[in-house]
């Protein structure tokens, strides 16, 4: 885990992260191979793919009838603690909701049509993996906007169906669910097939093959975002506790040998003392291996003169996860510009935001926090422009139209408002 002092170091840190998502050629130009191939064989390719990288010749389409079968095999513990999880997610999301509205000048009508998509596509990771969270987080906010049609792909290995994802699906009520992973799932939902709808966009989480995927199909559906390694970023000073800062370093690098852990502290003692810990909390950690490589290639701790050199560092850095253990966490609120959730406090880490504290999970990483939100409502809504003009309103902009059309050459424009000048009546006949 590099130790950070310096700005041009810092810079080359930096660099570093940004093109962890970036990926190969060679990568791009085999899920364009995937993609072109479902988009002209349809089911034939999906069979073909599924039976090459799932080992299955299982059915493309999961009946609801199995769905609960395999839901009814998970505890009661693990039931509870997902109702308890939807609900706070729900209760969160409809906070979101957006309404249509208009307003009235003389005799014009403006205003903005609010309304969900038809058909939304989800991807949800299978398999050995169990990630029943990525369900309710991608699901529940486009319910609440009111999507009617939501179909899910889940890959599953060897036919292979997670209970855990089938115990959110159920939960959620969700009948439409097809086993098709990877890139030819994605190449399914945008397209469409034979047995496969298509979709207006496509949402989730997926390895680099399915984001590539996402990216490549995006304009013929829209997409959430293209998500790349988790990543978190705790300021801290010397108030912070060693071994809260040090578990939740670890909460994000034992994601993956690309997951990022950054600590930004004023305090060097403190910096010394996180190292110590997080030596001693890799010894019981199951995933201690992928966590080793994590912290050794994107794990860094950069020490700064102030906490407002460490919102510098972070606004620049723009983490999916930004975690704020200082004394008074929110002074520094006001001067935090990109994250993608904000943590505060000591009691606050990371986790609690993934599973059940309400917000979505679903975050842009990378540095795109610059300019992308978390996952919402507002993700799964569209909007139309509403304009009504009547004849006193036509006589008040009439005018300036066919000024600014002809100023910009285009004398079709401008004829459209010359044709009615010439059968409106006189404004006091009106």
């Amino acid at each position: 885990m590099l130790t950070i002092k310096d700005k041009i170091e810092l810079e080359r840190f930096i660099k570093k992260l940004r093109k962890r998502s970036t990926s190969e050629p060679e990568i791009e130009e085999n899920v364009k191979k995937i993609l072109n191939e479902v988009k002209k064989k349809r089911d034939k390719a999906l069979i073909k793919y599924t039976k090459l990288f799932d080992r299955h010749n299982l059915p493309l389409k999961i009946e609801p009838d199995e769905i609960k079968k395999k839901a009814d095999n998970v505890s009661k513990e693990v039931i509870d603690a997902l109702r308890f999880a939807s609900e706070r997610i729900r209760k969160f999301h409809e906070h979101q909701l957006e309404n249509s509205w208009q307003y009235e000048e003389e005799d014009i009508t403006l205003g903005q049509l609010i309304r969900p998509i038809e058909r939304l596509g989800a991807y949800v990771p299978g398999g050995k993996a169990s990630y029943p969270s990525t369900v309710l987080m991608n699901i529940i906010p486009a319910q609440v906007a009111g999507v009617r049609e939501i179909a899910i792909c889940v890959p599953t290995p060897h036919g292979e169906l997670n209970s855990t994802v089938c115990a959110a699906l159920h939960l959620l009520g969700i009948k439409e669910v097809y086993r098709i992973g990877g890139a030819q799932a994605i190449g399914a939902m945008a397209y469409g097939t034979e047995t496969v709808k298509k979709v207006d966009k496509i949402v989730g989480p997926g390895n680099i093959y399915v984001a590539t995927a996402k990216k490549l199909v995006f304009g013929e559906v829209d997409i959430d975002m293209i998500a790349g390694p988790s990543e978190i970023l705790i300021i801290a000073d010397s108030s912070a506790i060693p071994a809260f800062v040090a578990a939740d370093m670890l909460s994000q690098a034992e994601h993956d040998e690309m997951a990022c852990s950054i600590l930004v502290t004023n305090s060097e003692k403190l910096s010394e003392a996180v190292k110590k810990e997080i030596s001693v909390q890799l010894k019981s950690l199951p995933k201690a291996s992928i966590a080793k490589k994590s912290l050794k290639n994107f794990g860094a701790i950069i020490i700064v003169k102030s906490l407002n050199e460490a919102c510098d560092v972070a606004n620049e850095i723009a983490p999916e996860h930004l975690e704020i253990m200082t004394e008074n966490p929110e002074k520094l609120l006001p001067l935090l510009k990109n994250a993608g959730t904000i943590f505060l406090g000591q009691w606050t880490p990371e986790p609690i935001g993934d599973y059940v504290a309400g917000p979505n999970h679903t975050l842009p990483t990378s540095g795109t926090a610059r300019f992308f939100s978390p996952l919402g409502v507002y993700d799964f809504l569209k909007r139309s422009s509403l304009i009504k003009v009547g004849k006193k309103g036509f006589n008040k902009l009439a005018s300036y139209v066919e000024v600014l059309a002809s100023l910009e050459g285009l004398q079709a424009h401008a004829n459209t408002v010359r044709v009615r000048k010439t059968t409106l009546p006189p404004f006091s006949e009106i």
